[in-house]
Protein backbone atom coordinates (compact mmCIF):
# COMPACT_ATOMS: atom_id res chain seq x y z
CA UNK A 1 0.00 0.00 0.00
CA UNK A 2 1.27 2.99 -1.37
CA UNK A 3 0.26 6.35 1.34
CA UNK A 4 -0.47 10.01 -0.24
CA UNK A 5 -0.52 12.79 0.97
CA UNK A 6 -1.77 15.74 -1.08
CA UNK A 7 -0.67 19.48 -0.30
CA UNK A 8 -3.50 21.55 -2.29
CA UNK A 9 -5.98 19.15 -2.29
CA UNK A 10 -9.19 21.57 -3.13
CA UNK A 11 -6.53 23.22 -6.13
CA UNK A 12 -6.64 22.22 -9.85
CA UNK A 13 -3.67 19.19 -9.25
CA UNK A 14 -5.25 18.24 -6.04
CA UNK A 15 -8.18 17.37 -7.31
CA UNK A 16 -6.59 15.52 -10.71
CA UNK A 17 -4.29 13.57 -8.16
CA UNK A 18 -7.64 12.26 -6.34
CA UNK A 19 -9.09 11.15 -9.66
CA UNK A 20 -5.67 9.60 -10.74
CA UNK A 21 -5.53 7.88 -7.20
CA UNK A 22 -9.02 6.20 -7.86
CA UNK A 23 -8.05 4.60 -11.42
CA UNK A 24 -5.35 3.28 -9.31
CA UNK A 25 -7.38 0.42 -7.53
CA UNK A 26 -6.29 -0.46 -3.65
CA UNK A 27 -2.73 -0.07 -3.86
CA UNK A 28 -3.00 3.75 -3.32
CA UNK A 29 -4.28 5.67 -0.80
CA UNK A 30 -5.06 9.09 -0.05
CA UNK A 31 -4.47 9.35 3.69
CA UNK A 32 -3.72 13.21 4.45
CA UNK A 33 -4.93 15.95 2.85
CA UNK A 34 -4.31 20.02 2.98
CA UNK A 35 -6.46 22.27 1.57
CA UNK A 36 -6.37 26.35 1.98
CA UNK A 37 -9.54 27.74 2.44
CA UNK A 38 -12.03 25.83 -0.20
CA UNK A 39 -13.37 24.78 2.66
CA UNK A 40 -16.92 23.60 1.15
CA UNK A 41 -14.85 21.15 -0.92
CA UNK A 42 -12.22 20.20 1.79
CA UNK A 43 -15.43 18.50 3.28
CA UNK A 44 -16.46 16.45 0.73
CA UNK A 45 -12.96 15.11 -0.06
CA UNK A 46 -12.63 14.31 3.63
CA UNK A 47 -16.17 12.63 4.13
CA UNK A 48 -15.22 11.00 0.93
CA UNK A 49 -11.90 9.39 1.45
CA UNK A 50 -12.14 9.46 5.14
CA UNK A 51 -8.14 10.69 5.63
CA UNK A 52 -6.44 10.48 8.89
CA UNK A 53 -5.59 13.96 9.12
CA UNK A 54 -7.15 17.49 7.18
CA UNK A 55 -5.84 20.80 7.29
CA UNK A 56 -7.20 24.14 6.41
CA UNK A 57 -5.77 27.57 5.84
CA UNK A 58 -7.58 29.41 8.69
CA UNK A 59 -8.53 28.48 12.42
CA UNK A 60 -12.11 29.30 11.69
CA UNK A 61 -12.36 26.84 8.65
CA UNK A 62 -10.57 23.72 10.53
CA UNK A 63 -13.69 24.48 13.12
CA UNK A 64 -16.25 24.60 10.47
CA UNK A 65 -14.85 21.64 9.19
CA UNK A 66 -14.93 19.50 12.68
CA UNK A 67 -18.90 20.99 13.12
CA UNK A 68 -19.98 19.65 9.62
CA UNK A 69 -17.85 16.43 9.66
CA UNK A 70 -19.70 15.58 12.85
CA UNK A 71 -18.16 12.97 14.30
CA UNK A 72 -18.73 11.14 10.86
CA UNK A 73 -14.75 10.27 10.49
CA UNK A 74 -12.15 10.37 12.66
CA UNK A 75 -9.86 12.46 10.82
CA UNK A 76 -8.04 14.55 12.75
CA UNK A 77 -8.31 18.64 11.71
CA UNK A 78 -5.65 20.78 11.79
CA UNK A 79 -4.82 23.93 10.66
CA UNK A 80 -2.11 26.75 9.08
CA UNK A 81 1.22 26.17 8.54
CA UNK A 82 1.77 23.72 11.31
CA UNK A 83 -1.45 22.06 9.89
CA UNK A 84 0.64 21.90 6.63
CA UNK A 85 3.61 20.55 8.15
CA UNK A 86 1.97 17.55 9.98
CA UNK A 87 0.23 16.58 6.74
CA UNK A 88 3.54 16.70 4.79
CA UNK A 89 4.95 14.84 7.59
CA UNK A 90 2.19 12.49 8.81
CA UNK A 91 3.70 8.86 10.00
CA UNK A 92 3.25 6.44 7.20
CA UNK A 93 2.60 8.57 4.51
CA UNK A 94 4.95 7.54 1.62
CA UNK A 95 4.76 10.10 -0.72
CA UNK A 96 3.69 13.82 -0.69
CA UNK A 97 2.42 15.13 -3.51
CA UNK A 98 3.30 18.82 -3.20
CA UNK A 99 0.78 20.96 -4.82
CA UNK A 100 -0.01 24.42 -3.23
CA UNK A 101 0.55 27.15 -5.08
CA UNK A 102 3.43 29.65 -4.17
CA UNK A 103 6.56 29.81 -1.18
CA UNK A 104 4.04 28.63 1.04
CA UNK A 105 5.32 25.42 0.02
CA UNK A 106 8.68 25.17 0.65
CA UNK A 107 8.37 24.72 4.45
CA UNK A 108 6.28 21.27 4.33
CA UNK A 109 8.66 19.99 1.76
CA UNK A 110 11.70 20.53 3.19
CA UNK A 111 9.60 19.39 6.46
CA UNK A 112 8.45 15.95 4.99
CA UNK A 113 12.27 15.80 3.12
CA UNK A 114 13.22 15.35 6.52
CA UNK A 115 11.11 13.04 7.75
CA UNK A 116 11.96 10.65 4.78
CA UNK A 117 9.00 11.13 2.65
CA UNK A 118 9.43 11.19 -1.58
CA UNK A 119 7.85 14.52 -2.80
CA UNK A 120 5.75 14.55 -5.90
CA UNK A 121 7.04 18.27 -6.93
CA UNK A 122 4.05 20.06 -8.35
CA UNK A 123 5.11 23.66 -6.37
CA UNK A 124 8.06 24.65 -8.53
CA UNK A 125 8.09 27.86 -6.20
CA UNK A 126 10.01 25.21 -3.85
CA UNK A 127 12.91 24.53 -6.09
CA UNK A 128 12.71 28.50 -7.23
CA UNK A 129 13.64 29.90 -3.81
CA UNK A 130 16.09 26.99 -2.47
CA UNK A 131 17.31 24.31 -5.07
CA UNK A 132 20.45 23.77 -3.64
CA UNK A 133 18.88 23.45 -0.16
CA UNK A 134 16.65 21.22 -1.13
CA UNK A 135 18.62 18.64 -3.57
CA UNK A 136 21.61 18.70 -0.48
CA UNK A 137 18.53 17.47 1.83
CA UNK A 138 17.41 14.77 -0.68
CA UNK A 139 20.45 13.70 -1.16
CA UNK A 140 21.30 13.29 2.46
CA UNK A 141 17.73 12.06 3.55
CA UNK A 142 17.90 10.01 0.19
CA UNK A 143 14.34 10.58 -0.51
CA UNK A 144 12.89 10.69 -4.33
CA UNK A 145 12.08 13.69 -5.81
CA UNK A 146 9.28 13.31 -8.48
CA UNK A 147 8.73 15.91 -10.91
CA UNK A 148 4.86 16.51 -11.91
CA UNK A 149 4.87 19.71 -13.51
CA UNK A 150 4.45 18.32 -17.21
CA UNK A 151 7.81 19.74 -19.01
CA UNK A 152 9.97 18.53 -15.99
CA UNK A 153 8.46 15.39 -16.12
CA UNK A 154 8.68 15.19 -20.01
CA UNK A 155 12.44 15.65 -19.29
CA UNK A 156 12.45 13.03 -16.98
CA UNK A 157 11.03 10.52 -18.86
CA UNK A 158 13.26 11.79 -21.72
CA UNK A 159 16.41 10.81 -19.51
CA UNK A 160 15.10 7.43 -18.50
CA UNK A 161 18.59 5.18 -19.09
CA UNK A 162 20.52 8.12 -20.23
CA UNK A 163 23.33 9.50 -19.15
CA UNK A 164 22.97 13.30 -17.53
CA UNK A 165 26.47 13.94 -18.93
CA UNK A 166 25.19 13.71 -22.74
CA UNK A 167 22.98 16.03 -22.46
CA UNK A 168 23.56 18.64 -24.39
CA UNK A 169 20.62 20.78 -23.62
CA UNK A 170 17.40 20.95 -22.08
CA UNK A 171 14.38 22.42 -24.15
CA UNK A 172 11.72 23.32 -22.37
CA UNK A 173 8.16 24.54 -24.29
CA UNK A 174 5.24 26.80 -23.81
CA UNK A 175 1.91 27.51 -24.99
CA UNK A 176 3.04 31.06 -25.38
CA UNK A 177 -0.14 31.72 -23.55
CA UNK A 178 -3.61 33.56 -24.94
CA UNK A 179 -1.42 36.86 -25.67
CA UNK A 180 1.57 35.09 -27.57
CA UNK A 181 0.89 37.33 -30.60
CA UNK A 182 -0.04 40.64 -29.04
CA UNK A 183 1.78 43.68 -29.89
CA UNK A 184 3.50 45.34 -26.76
CA UNK A 185 0.47 47.78 -26.38
CA UNK A 186 -1.72 45.77 -26.58
CA UNK A 187 -0.20 43.57 -23.62
CA UNK A 188 -0.72 47.10 -21.42
CA UNK A 189 -4.50 46.57 -21.73
CA UNK A 190 -5.12 42.95 -21.11
CA UNK A 191 -7.35 42.86 -18.50
CA UNK A 192 -7.64 39.77 -15.69
CA UNK A 193 -10.52 38.10 -16.97
CA UNK A 194 -8.70 37.91 -20.25
CA UNK A 195 -5.57 36.22 -18.43
CA UNK A 196 -7.02 34.16 -16.67
CA UNK A 197 -8.26 31.80 -19.58
CA UNK A 198 -5.48 29.82 -20.86
CA UNK A 199 -6.09 28.42 -24.37
CA UNK A 200 -4.61 24.70 -23.29
CA UNK A 201 -4.35 23.87 -19.81
CA UNK A 202 -6.84 23.70 -17.01
CA UNK A 203 -4.54 25.35 -14.18
CA UNK A 204 -5.35 27.49 -10.73
CA UNK A 205 -5.55 31.31 -11.37
CA UNK A 206 -2.02 32.24 -10.38
CA UNK A 207 -0.38 29.64 -12.68
CA UNK A 208 -2.72 30.69 -15.02
CA UNK A 209 -1.56 34.59 -15.08
CA UNK A 210 2.04 33.40 -14.38
CA UNK A 211 1.30 31.54 -18.00
CA UNK A 212 0.47 34.45 -19.61
CA UNK A 213 3.59 36.47 -18.77
CA UNK A 214 5.82 33.87 -19.35
CA UNK A 215 7.12 34.25 -15.88
CA UNK A 216 5.83 30.31 -15.06
CA UNK A 217 8.28 29.52 -17.72
CA UNK A 218 11.37 31.35 -16.08
CA UNK A 219 10.33 29.55 -12.79
CA UNK A 220 10.32 26.10 -14.69
CA UNK A 221 13.86 27.18 -15.86
CA UNK A 222 15.40 27.82 -12.62
CA UNK A 223 13.20 24.40 -10.83
CA UNK A 224 14.83 22.63 -14.45
CA UNK A 225 18.38 23.78 -13.30
CA UNK A 226 18.70 22.02 -9.99
CA UNK A 227 15.97 19.04 -10.91
CA UNK A 228 18.71 17.98 -13.81
CA UNK A 229 22.10 19.68 -12.79
CA UNK A 230 22.31 21.50 -15.75
CA UNK A 231 24.02 25.38 -16.05
CA UNK A 232 21.42 27.81 -17.60
CA UNK A 233 23.12 28.41 -21.10
CA UNK A 234 21.84 24.19 -21.92
CA UNK A 235 18.34 25.38 -20.65
CA UNK A 236 16.53 26.89 -23.39
CA UNK A 237 12.77 27.75 -23.96
CA UNK A 238 10.92 27.15 -27.06
CA UNK A 239 6.99 28.52 -27.94
CA UNK A 240 4.86 25.20 -29.04
CA UNK A 241 1.52 26.63 -29.20
CA UNK A 242 -0.31 23.02 -29.88
CA UNK A 243 0.99 22.00 -26.22
CA UNK A 244 1.31 18.36 -27.56
CA UNK A 245 5.67 18.34 -27.52
CA UNK A 246 5.89 19.01 -23.56
CA UNK A 247 9.80 19.15 -23.42
CA UNK A 248 12.41 17.66 -25.35
CA UNK A 249 16.20 16.75 -24.32
CA UNK A 250 19.10 17.14 -26.90
CA UNK A 251 21.96 14.69 -26.35
CA UNK A 252 25.37 15.46 -27.53
CA UNK A 253 25.55 13.06 -30.97
CA UNK A 254 22.48 15.31 -32.33
CA UNK A 255 19.64 13.04 -31.59
CA UNK A 256 16.82 14.80 -29.93
CA UNK A 257 13.89 13.17 -27.59
CA UNK A 258 10.74 14.50 -26.66
CA UNK A 259 7.64 13.25 -24.67
CA UNK A 260 4.20 14.10 -26.42
CA UNK A 261 0.86 13.51 -24.92
CA UNK A 262 -2.48 15.79 -24.58
CA UNK A 263 -2.26 18.52 -22.36
CA UNK A 264 -3.84 17.13 -19.50
CA UNK A 265 -1.76 16.88 -15.88
CA UNK A 266 -3.05 13.46 -15.26
CA UNK A 267 -0.46 11.64 -16.65
CA UNK A 268 2.68 13.44 -15.46
CA UNK A 269 0.92 13.01 -11.84
CA UNK A 270 0.20 9.44 -12.28
CA UNK A 271 3.93 9.18 -13.97
CA UNK A 272 5.13 10.35 -10.62
CA UNK A 273 3.13 8.33 -8.41
CA UNK A 274 3.37 4.82 -10.01
CA UNK A 275 7.13 5.21 -11.00
CA UNK A 276 8.77 3.24 -12.27
CA UNK A 277 5.66 1.57 -13.70
CA UNK A 278 3.14 2.68 -16.33
CA UNK A 279 -0.36 1.99 -16.16
CA UNK A 280 -3.95 2.66 -16.96
CA UNK A 281 -4.71 5.74 -16.29
CA UNK A 282 -8.36 8.85 -16.87
CA UNK A 283 -5.92 10.84 -19.25
CA UNK A 284 -7.18 10.66 -22.90
CA UNK A 285 -5.34 9.40 -25.70
CA UNK A 286 -3.09 11.75 -28.66
CA UNK A 287 -5.49 11.76 -31.73
CA UNK A 288 -3.80 10.70 -34.74
CA UNK A 289 -2.63 11.84 -37.40
CA UNK A 290 -1.29 14.61 -35.04
CA UNK A 291 -1.61 18.22 -37.74
CA UNK A 292 0.99 20.47 -37.84
CA UNK A 293 3.67 21.02 -34.59
CA UNK A 294 4.58 24.52 -34.83
CA UNK A 295 8.03 26.40 -32.72
CA UNK A 296 8.89 29.71 -31.96
CA UNK A 297 11.50 31.81 -29.85
CA UNK A 298 10.00 33.41 -26.81
CA UNK A 299 9.84 36.99 -27.40
CA UNK A 300 11.95 38.53 -23.90
CA UNK A 301 10.89 42.03 -25.40
CA UNK A 302 7.12 41.57 -24.84
CA UNK A 303 7.28 39.05 -22.26
CA UNK A 304 10.31 39.95 -19.51
CA UNK A 305 9.39 37.92 -17.14
CA UNK A 306 11.01 35.21 -18.61
CA UNK A 307 14.22 37.05 -18.87
CA UNK A 308 14.18 38.15 -14.93
CA UNK A 309 13.62 34.56 -14.26
CA UNK A 310 17.60 33.95 -15.90
CA UNK A 311 18.84 36.85 -14.63
CA UNK A 312 17.62 35.71 -11.08
CA UNK A 313 18.72 32.36 -11.46
CA UNK A 314 21.71 33.19 -12.57
CA UNK A 315 22.80 35.25 -9.93
CA UNK A 316 21.56 32.50 -7.21
CA UNK A 317 21.52 33.58 -3.62
CA UNK A 318 18.39 34.43 -2.38
CA UNK A 319 17.67 36.22 -5.73
CA UNK A 320 15.39 33.56 -7.19
CA UNK A 321 12.99 33.69 -3.77
CA UNK A 322 13.01 37.39 -4.16
CA UNK A 323 11.51 36.69 -8.02
CA UNK A 324 9.08 34.48 -6.84
CA UNK A 325 8.00 36.01 -3.64
CA UNK A 326 7.43 39.80 -5.87
CA UNK A 327 5.74 38.26 -8.51
CA UNK A 328 3.34 36.87 -6.31
CA UNK A 329 2.48 39.93 -4.95
CA UNK A 330 2.15 41.59 -8.34
CA UNK A 331 -0.10 39.35 -9.53
CA UNK A 332 -2.49 39.61 -6.60
CA UNK A 333 -2.39 43.07 -7.86
CA UNK A 334 -2.91 42.86 -11.14
CA UNK A 335 -5.91 40.40 -10.29
CA UNK A 336 -7.18 43.14 -7.97
CA UNK A 337 -6.99 45.28 -10.78
CA UNK A 338 -4.10 47.60 -8.81
CA UNK A 339 -1.57 47.26 -11.71
CA UNK A 340 -1.58 46.53 -15.38
CA UNK A 341 -0.57 43.41 -16.96
CA UNK A 342 2.71 44.70 -18.19
CA UNK A 343 3.20 46.17 -14.56
CA UNK A 344 3.50 42.68 -13.56
CA UNK A 345 7.31 42.24 -14.35
CA UNK A 346 8.05 46.09 -14.14
CA UNK A 347 6.96 45.35 -10.22
CA UNK A 348 9.28 42.54 -10.16
CA UNK A 349 12.30 43.65 -11.66
CA UNK A 350 12.12 47.36 -9.43
CA UNK A 351 12.14 44.61 -6.27
CA UNK A 352 14.96 43.26 -7.79
CA UNK A 353 16.62 45.64 -8.23
CA UNK A 354 16.64 46.90 -4.77
CA UNK A 355 18.10 43.51 -3.26
CA UNK A 356 21.09 42.83 -1.46
CA UNK A 357 21.88 39.22 -2.57
CA UNK A 358 23.26 36.56 0.48
CA UNK A 359 24.79 33.75 -1.61
CA UNK A 360 24.36 30.31 0.13
CA UNK A 361 21.42 30.95 2.20
CA UNK A 362 19.91 29.09 5.24
CA UNK A 363 16.05 28.15 5.07
CA UNK A 364 15.64 30.92 7.71
CA UNK A 365 17.37 33.59 5.27
CA UNK A 366 15.38 32.02 2.60
CA UNK A 367 12.11 32.95 4.31
CA UNK A 368 13.16 36.33 5.20
CA UNK A 369 14.22 37.24 1.43
CA UNK A 370 10.58 35.99 0.74
CA UNK A 371 8.77 38.26 3.27
CA UNK A 372 11.60 41.23 2.60
CA UNK A 373 10.36 40.78 -1.30
CA UNK A 374 6.23 40.64 -0.53
CA UNK A 375 7.18 43.82 2.17
CA UNK A 376 8.80 45.65 -1.04
CA UNK A 377 6.85 44.51 -3.66
CA UNK A 378 3.59 46.06 -1.57
CA UNK A 379 5.33 49.96 -0.82
CA UNK A 380 5.93 49.32 -5.09
CA UNK A 381 2.44 48.92 -6.09
CA UNK A 382 1.03 51.88 -4.04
Amino acid sequence: MTEIAILGSTGSIGRQAQQVVSQLGSHFKVTALAAGRNREVALQQVKELKPRVASLAREEDAAWLRRNLDGTTDTEVVWGMEGLVTVATWPGVDIVLTAVSGAVGLLPTVRAIEAGKDIALANKETLVAAGPLIMKLVQEKKSRLLPVDSEHSAVWQCLQGERTREVAKIILTASGGPFRTYRREELENVTPEQALKHPNWDMGGKITIDSATLMNKGLEVIEARWLFGLDYQHIEVTIHPQSVIHSMVEFVDGSVMAQLGVPDMRLPIQYALTYPRRTQGPAPRLAWPLGDLSFEDPDLERFPSLRLAYEAGKKGGTMPAVLNAANEVAVEKFIAGKVSFMGIPAMVEKVMGRHAVKDEPSLEQILDADNWARETAALCAE
